[in-house]
């Protein structure tokens, strides 16, 4: 099976810096794209960030400027830098991946990282 498990979130003042990272393991033979997403309370899920596999990225217009999505294929991770936090970015932030689990060229699945809570004071 495959896993996504995030790490890094935590409490930071406004202002503050904080990096994600989502590593994935398991029966794994091709990762394609990679994201962030966030969840606040009372809030849908919405997209942070995406980064494919020729490392073209995509970001919310929100993050534009502040946060840096970038993958190492390698260590089948993604990361997110995210700089010049706001309280507003206050959420539980999600890592997603499209992977193929049987064979190289089989079709892909999306998973889903548990999420890590970040917390931004104002």
């Amino acid at each position: 099976q495959v896993q996504l498990v995030e790490s890094g979130g935590g409490l930071v003042q406004a202002g503050g810096s904080l990096r994600l990272s989502c590593a994935a393991s398991g029966r794994i033979f091709r990762i394609n794209d990679m994201g962030w997403y966030r969840q606040a309370p009372g809030k849908e899920r919405e997209l942070v960030a995406t980064i494919n596999t020729g490392d073209s990225t995509n970001y919310a217009d929100s993050v534009k400027g502040r946060f840096t999505i970038s993958r190492d294929n390698a260590k089948k991770t993604v990361y997110l830098q995210m700089n010049s936090l706001k309280p507003e970015d206050t959420a539980v932030y999600y890592c997603n991946a499209e992977i193929s689990s049987y064979s190289y060229w089989g079709s892909a699945t999306l998973y889903w990282g548990q999420g890590t809570q970040v917390t931004v004071s104002s």
